[in-house]
């Protein structure tokens, strides 16, 4: 590309247009599907399938441990592998600010493609619009995941089972506070770093090995209390959780106690829940603990019938004093643009 910048130029369809597809976009997102460059992509898919969308205006749109290109990857990945599902195709679409520079739209760009790769799909599709500067704020970035559902029925918010067991994949927080951190130039005292990173592979590891897998969810907006809440809610459960069990890396504590932030309510972009029946807790976390993704997979809680002291829908955190206090949903935004 001969510009430096983003020019308005670049959205309207013409030669400009047709250069930034095929010398940024093409040129990272390569495959077969996609190089067709037809109005639609041709797909082949057998069975049920899964499908989620999500839109990204993440804040800063770099950071420690990634950017809002492996971001809208990962994320749209692992929301399709939540079902069970093998994730195949994605495609995105680009809002970009007239000025952005180009050298930036290709770092992005370029992790996207790499996010792909690692997560083994195909970006096979996609739009990209040029809005003048003060229009958007650098660039948002929208996905759509496709992926072939592996059993029925598919894990589900609404499969929890009193005796169950709640694992969790590893540390909380991460993601929030890296991103609440750089944004609000907090000189924390330990280094922190995004989570961010594909969890199909371990999905399908543990699909594979798990005669049932319940449910998987990966707790990112609002963090694990807020995700717990939902499961419970459809499900029609209780759960119960172990604050000691709960792991937090050093750095995110000491920022969250400074902050007076709960790691619970954090945003995570690399860690999933999983629940099973407790017979299988033990084989579902060695699973986990095969991928790097799930180095730190633990037993965090168990769900529970409704009544034994707690009300269908609610969620407690048993502290290490014995206590029990209730975990509610997270009201408001404790932090915006957050992924």
């Amino acid at each position: 590309m001969s510009d430096n910048y983003i020019l308005l130029d670049y959205g309207s369809g013409g030669k400009s247009a047709q250069r930034l597809v095929s010398q940024v976009f093409v040129r990272h997102f390569a495959n077969p599907v996609l190089e067709t460059l037809d109005d639609a992509a041709l797909l082949h898919m057998n069975g049920p399938i899964a499908m989620s969308t999500d839109g990204y205006t993440v804040d800063p749109i770099e950071f420690p441990g990634g950017d809002i290109g492996c971001l809208a990857v990962n994320g749209t990945v692992n929301d399709v592998a939540m079902l069970g599902a093998v994730p195949k195709y994605l495609s995105c679409g680009f809002i970009i600010e007239e000025g952005l520079p180009m050298d930036v739209l290709e770092r992005i760009v370029a992790s996207m493609g790499n996010a792909a790769k690692k997560a083994g799909v195909l970006i096979v599709t996609g739009d990209t619009k040029v809005v003048p500067k003060g229009a958007a704020d650098k660039l948002f970035i929208t996905t759509t995941g496709i992926g072939e559902v592996q059993r029925t029925p598919a894990p589900s918010g609404h499969n929890a089972k009193p005796g169950d067991a709640v694992l969790l994949s590893g540390s909380m927080g991460d993601h929030g506070l890296t991103i609440m951190a750089l944004r609000e130039g907090l000189p924390l005292e330990m280094e922190t770093r995004s989570d961010c990173a594909p969890l199909n592979h371990m999905v399908a590891a543990l699909m594979q090995a798990i005669p049932q897998v319940h449910t998987l969810r990966d707790p990112t907006r609002g963090g694990l209390a807020t995700t717990l809440n939902e499961i419970a809610g459809q499900s029609g459960v209780a759960i119960e959780v172990e604050e000691s069990q709960v792991p937090v890396n050093p750095g995110v504590a000491a920022g969250c106690a400074v902050l007076g932030l709960d790691p619970l309510y954090l945003a995570n972009e690399g860690k999933l829940i999983c629940i099973v029946p407790q017979e299988f807790a033990e084989q579902a976390l060695a699973t986990m603990r095969s991928f790097p993704e799930g180095a730190g997979a633990v037993q965090v809680g168990t769900v529970l019938e409704p009544g034994k002291g707690l009300q269908q829908g609610q969620v407690a955190l048993r502290t290490p004093m014995g206590g029990r206090r209730l975990l509610g949903m997270l009201e408001g935004e404790q932090l915006p643009r957050i992924c």
